[in-house]
Protein backbone atom coordinates (compact mmCIF):
# COMPACT_ATOMS: atom_id res chain seq x y z
CA UNK A 1 0.00 0.00 0.00
CA UNK A 2 2.86 2.18 0.80
CA UNK A 3 4.80 1.78 -2.51
CA UNK A 4 1.09 2.52 -4.46
CA UNK A 5 0.60 5.88 -2.19
CA UNK A 6 4.27 6.86 -3.17
CA UNK A 7 3.85 6.08 -6.80
CA UNK A 8 0.79 8.36 -6.72
CA UNK A 9 2.46 10.91 -4.86
CA UNK A 10 5.40 10.73 -7.78
CA UNK A 11 3.17 11.11 -10.53
CA UNK A 12 1.32 13.62 -8.96
CA UNK A 13 4.43 15.73 -8.08
CA UNK A 14 5.85 14.52 -11.81
CA UNK A 15 1.97 16.29 -13.72
CA UNK A 16 2.30 19.33 -11.11
CA UNK A 17 5.39 20.53 -12.42
CA UNK A 18 5.13 19.67 -15.71
CA UNK A 19 1.86 21.84 -15.82
CA UNK A 20 3.60 24.38 -13.33
CA UNK A 21 6.20 24.58 -16.82
CA UNK A 22 4.11 24.34 -19.49
CA UNK A 23 1.96 27.38 -17.92
CA UNK A 24 5.58 29.29 -17.54
CA UNK A 25 6.30 28.99 -21.20
CA UNK A 26 2.72 29.09 -22.88
CA UNK A 27 1.36 32.41 -20.80
CA UNK A 28 3.24 34.88 -23.08
CA UNK A 29 1.64 33.06 -26.08
CA UNK A 30 -1.67 32.75 -24.22
CA UNK A 31 -2.01 36.41 -23.21
CA UNK A 32 -0.66 37.39 -26.44
CA UNK A 33 -3.81 35.54 -27.86
CA UNK A 34 -5.98 36.57 -25.25
CA UNK A 35 -5.04 40.64 -25.75
CA UNK A 36 -5.72 40.15 -29.65
CA UNK A 37 -9.41 40.17 -28.83
CA UNK A 38 -9.07 43.29 -26.86
CA UNK A 39 -9.81 46.97 -27.40
CA UNK A 40 -7.49 49.02 -27.21
CA UNK A 41 -9.30 50.79 -24.26
CA UNK A 42 -9.68 47.44 -22.34
CA UNK A 43 -5.75 46.98 -22.64
CA UNK A 44 -4.79 49.69 -21.13
CA UNK A 45 -7.21 49.21 -18.00
CA UNK A 46 -6.05 47.29 -14.84
CA UNK A 47 -7.11 44.88 -13.18
CA UNK A 48 -7.82 43.52 -16.14
CA UNK A 49 -11.25 42.87 -16.68
CA UNK A 50 -11.37 39.15 -18.68
CA UNK A 51 -14.48 38.79 -20.11
CA UNK A 52 -15.45 42.56 -21.00
CA UNK A 53 -13.98 44.19 -24.19
CA UNK A 54 -13.68 41.22 -26.11
CA UNK A 55 -13.80 42.02 -30.26
CA UNK A 56 -13.04 40.62 -33.47
CA UNK A 57 -11.90 44.31 -35.08
CA UNK A 58 -8.30 43.36 -34.62
CA UNK A 59 -8.40 40.61 -36.48
CA UNK A 60 -10.63 42.99 -39.37
CA UNK A 61 -7.59 45.48 -39.46
CA UNK A 62 -5.13 42.14 -39.83
CA UNK A 63 -6.84 40.68 -42.81
CA UNK A 64 -9.46 43.47 -44.23
CA UNK A 65 -7.71 46.74 -43.39
CA UNK A 66 -3.84 45.37 -43.72
CA UNK A 67 -4.39 42.45 -46.36
CA UNK A 68 -2.40 40.30 -44.28
CA UNK A 69 -3.00 37.70 -47.20
CA UNK A 70 -0.59 39.18 -49.23
CA UNK A 71 2.16 38.93 -46.64
CA UNK A 72 1.74 35.62 -45.52
CA UNK A 73 1.77 34.23 -49.47
CA UNK A 74 5.17 36.66 -49.21
CA UNK A 75 6.33 35.02 -46.53
CA UNK A 76 5.88 31.31 -48.10
CA UNK A 77 7.17 32.21 -51.15
CA UNK A 78 10.66 33.51 -49.91
CA UNK A 79 10.28 30.91 -46.95
CA UNK A 80 9.70 27.68 -49.25
CA UNK A 81 11.93 28.76 -52.05
CA UNK A 82 15.01 29.31 -49.51
CA UNK A 83 14.33 26.38 -48.40
CA UNK A 84 14.03 24.00 -51.06
CA UNK A 85 16.93 25.85 -52.95
CA UNK A 86 18.95 25.61 -49.62
CA UNK A 87 18.12 21.66 -49.76
CA UNK A 88 19.06 21.64 -53.41
CA UNK A 89 22.65 22.72 -52.90
CA UNK A 90 23.03 21.79 -49.24
CA UNK A 91 22.09 18.13 -49.61
CA UNK A 92 24.66 17.01 -52.34
CA UNK A 93 27.19 19.22 -50.24
CA UNK A 94 26.75 18.04 -47.36
CA UNK A 95 26.95 14.61 -48.76
CA UNK A 96 30.41 15.30 -50.09
CA UNK A 97 31.64 16.77 -47.06
CA UNK A 98 30.51 13.22 -45.19
CA UNK A 99 31.87 10.84 -47.72
CA UNK A 100 35.13 12.43 -48.34
CA UNK A 101 35.61 13.55 -44.40
CA UNK A 102 36.00 17.68 -45.56
CA UNK A 103 36.70 18.47 -41.78
CA UNK A 104 37.86 22.16 -42.96
CA UNK A 105 35.07 22.71 -45.14
CA UNK A 106 32.79 21.65 -42.24
CA UNK A 107 33.99 23.95 -39.70
CA UNK A 108 34.04 26.49 -42.00
CA UNK A 109 30.26 26.29 -42.88
CA UNK A 110 30.18 26.00 -39.10
CA UNK A 111 31.61 29.71 -38.98
CA UNK A 112 29.49 31.07 -41.16
CA UNK A 113 26.63 29.67 -39.33
CA UNK A 114 27.76 31.33 -36.42
CA UNK A 115 28.39 35.14 -37.91
CA UNK A 116 25.55 37.66 -37.59
CA UNK A 117 23.56 38.08 -40.76
CA UNK A 118 23.32 41.77 -40.39
CA UNK A 119 27.58 41.05 -41.70
CA UNK A 120 26.20 40.40 -44.66
CA UNK A 121 23.46 42.82 -44.77
CA UNK A 122 24.91 45.90 -46.61
CA UNK A 123 26.83 43.67 -48.83
CA UNK A 124 23.99 42.57 -50.32
CA UNK A 125 21.80 45.03 -50.46
CA UNK A 126 24.61 46.81 -52.85
CA UNK A 127 25.25 43.75 -54.66
CA UNK A 128 21.36 43.45 -55.16
CA UNK A 129 20.63 46.65 -56.17
CA UNK A 130 23.44 46.85 -58.94
CA UNK A 131 21.61 43.80 -60.42
CA UNK A 132 17.98 44.88 -60.34
CA UNK A 133 16.74 42.40 -57.96
CA UNK A 134 15.77 44.40 -54.78
CA UNK A 135 12.58 44.05 -53.66
CA UNK A 136 12.28 40.92 -55.85
CA UNK A 137 11.21 37.32 -54.18
CA UNK A 138 14.91 36.54 -55.39
CA UNK A 139 16.82 39.08 -53.46
CA UNK A 140 14.81 37.60 -50.05
CA UNK A 141 15.36 33.75 -51.38
CA UNK A 142 18.97 34.21 -52.06
CA UNK A 143 19.49 36.62 -48.36
CA UNK A 144 17.67 34.00 -46.43
CA UNK A 145 19.40 31.03 -47.82
CA UNK A 146 22.30 32.88 -45.98
CA UNK A 147 20.76 31.44 -42.72
CA UNK A 148 19.42 28.08 -43.69
CA UNK A 149 21.77 26.90 -46.24
CA UNK A 150 24.74 26.62 -43.43
CA UNK A 151 22.04 24.75 -41.09
CA UNK A 152 20.87 22.24 -43.78
CA UNK A 153 25.14 21.29 -44.56
CA UNK A 154 25.85 21.81 -40.76
CA UNK A 155 22.50 19.16 -39.51
CA UNK A 156 22.60 16.60 -42.48
CA UNK A 157 26.90 16.33 -42.39
CA UNK A 158 26.88 14.28 -39.34
CA UNK A 159 23.39 12.53 -40.67
CA UNK A 160 25.03 11.23 -43.57
CA UNK A 161 27.90 10.07 -41.63
CA UNK A 162 25.63 7.48 -39.54
CA UNK A 163 24.50 5.86 -43.00
CA UNK A 164 27.48 2.88 -43.62
CA UNK A 165 29.62 3.66 -46.48
CA UNK A 166 29.37 -0.14 -47.30
CA UNK A 167 25.63 0.66 -48.86
CA UNK A 168 27.12 3.40 -51.16
CA UNK A 169 30.45 1.42 -52.38
CA UNK A 170 28.06 -1.54 -53.08
CA UNK A 171 25.67 0.72 -55.03
CA UNK A 172 28.89 1.74 -56.89
CA UNK A 173 30.14 -1.68 -57.46
CA UNK A 174 26.61 -2.74 -59.19
CA UNK A 175 26.83 -0.10 -61.84
CA UNK A 176 25.30 3.07 -60.08
CA UNK A 177 27.41 6.37 -60.00
CA UNK A 178 27.73 8.32 -56.84
CA UNK A 179 25.08 10.92 -58.06
CA UNK A 180 22.61 7.72 -58.74
CA UNK A 181 23.67 6.23 -55.04
CA UNK A 182 23.35 9.78 -53.67
CA UNK A 183 19.50 9.93 -54.75
CA UNK A 184 18.67 6.31 -54.98
CA UNK A 185 20.16 5.08 -51.69
CA UNK A 186 21.53 7.65 -49.43
CA UNK A 187 18.60 10.36 -49.31
CA UNK A 188 15.58 7.51 -49.19
CA UNK A 189 17.58 6.72 -45.70
CA UNK A 190 18.01 10.26 -44.70
CA UNK A 191 14.28 11.17 -44.92
CA UNK A 192 13.67 11.90 -40.88
CA UNK A 193 16.85 14.27 -41.51
CA UNK A 194 15.94 16.35 -44.58
CA UNK A 195 12.61 16.62 -42.96
CA UNK A 196 13.92 18.10 -40.14
CA UNK A 197 16.26 20.44 -41.94
CA UNK A 198 13.28 21.82 -44.30
CA UNK A 199 11.11 22.54 -41.31
CA UNK A 200 13.86 24.64 -39.33
CA UNK A 201 15.13 25.88 -42.16
CA UNK A 202 11.65 27.19 -43.01
CA UNK A 203 10.70 28.34 -39.70
CA UNK A 204 13.93 30.52 -39.53
CA UNK A 205 13.04 32.11 -42.85
CA UNK A 206 9.70 32.57 -41.96
CA UNK A 207 10.88 34.32 -38.67
CA UNK A 208 13.57 36.70 -40.42
CA UNK A 209 13.40 40.11 -40.33
CA UNK A 210 16.07 41.85 -40.62
CA UNK A 211 17.15 40.88 -44.96
CA UNK A 212 13.46 42.11 -45.31
CA UNK A 213 13.12 45.00 -43.79
CA UNK A 214 15.66 46.42 -46.02
CA UNK A 215 15.34 44.14 -49.21
CA UNK A 216 11.98 44.16 -49.47
CA UNK A 217 8.72 47.46 -49.98
CA UNK A 218 5.38 46.81 -49.88
CA UNK A 219 4.83 44.71 -52.57
CA UNK A 220 7.45 41.93 -51.33
CA UNK A 221 7.08 42.36 -47.67
CA UNK A 222 7.06 39.69 -45.30
CA UNK A 223 4.84 38.85 -42.13
CA UNK A 224 7.63 40.23 -39.40
CA UNK A 225 8.04 43.22 -41.10
CA UNK A 226 4.48 43.86 -41.90
CA UNK A 227 3.88 44.21 -37.75
CA UNK A 228 4.92 47.14 -38.06
CA UNK A 229 2.16 48.76 -39.75
CA UNK A 230 0.71 49.26 -36.44
CA UNK A 231 3.20 50.97 -34.82
CA UNK A 232 3.13 54.63 -35.92
CA UNK A 233 5.08 57.31 -34.83
CA UNK A 234 2.91 58.48 -32.02
CA UNK A 235 1.06 55.31 -30.54
CA UNK A 236 1.11 51.59 -30.96
CA UNK A 237 -2.16 49.41 -31.68
CA UNK A 238 -1.59 46.64 -29.22
CA UNK A 239 -4.73 45.00 -30.46
CA UNK A 240 -3.62 44.83 -33.90
CA UNK A 241 0.05 44.43 -33.50
CA UNK A 242 -1.19 41.57 -30.69
CA UNK A 243 -3.61 40.10 -33.88
CA UNK A 244 -1.32 40.17 -36.41
CA UNK A 245 1.47 38.05 -34.12
CA UNK A 246 -1.22 35.38 -33.25
CA UNK A 247 -1.45 35.18 -37.00
CA UNK A 248 2.13 35.22 -37.58
CA UNK A 249 2.46 32.83 -34.44
CA UNK A 250 -0.11 30.33 -35.21
CA UNK A 251 0.90 28.55 -38.71
CA UNK A 252 4.35 27.96 -37.33
CA UNK A 253 2.95 26.34 -34.35
CA UNK A 254 0.55 24.13 -35.85
CA UNK A 255 3.44 22.88 -38.42
CA UNK A 256 5.77 22.17 -34.98
CA UNK A 257 3.16 20.17 -33.28
CA UNK A 258 2.25 18.06 -36.38
CA UNK A 259 6.35 17.35 -37.34
CA UNK A 260 7.56 17.12 -33.68
CA UNK A 261 8.09 13.24 -34.42
CA UNK A 262 10.05 14.00 -37.60
CA UNK A 263 12.01 16.88 -35.53
CA UNK A 264 12.99 14.36 -32.52
CA UNK A 265 13.84 11.31 -34.87
CA UNK A 266 15.80 13.64 -37.27
CA UNK A 267 18.06 15.47 -34.60
CA UNK A 268 18.90 12.31 -32.73
CA UNK A 269 19.06 9.98 -36.15
CA UNK A 270 22.60 11.58 -37.23
CA UNK A 271 23.77 11.39 -33.35
CA UNK A 272 24.74 8.06 -34.02
CA UNK A 273 26.79 6.40 -36.53
CA UNK A 274 26.39 3.23 -37.71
Amino acid sequence: MTQKIRKWVGNAVYFAIVFLLLMLFLSPFLWMVYCSFKTPIELSKLPVNWLKGLTLDNYNKVFVQQNFFKFIKNSLIVAGGSTIFGLILGLPAAFAIARHSMKKASMLILVSRMMPGITFLLPLYIMFRQIGIVDTYLSLILSHMLTGLPFIIWLMTPFFESIPKDLVEAAIVDGAGSMTAFLRVVLPLSVPGIVTASILSFTFSWNNFMFSIVLATNKTRTVPVAIYNFISYASIDWGGLMAAATVITIPILILAITTQRYVIRGMTAGAVKG
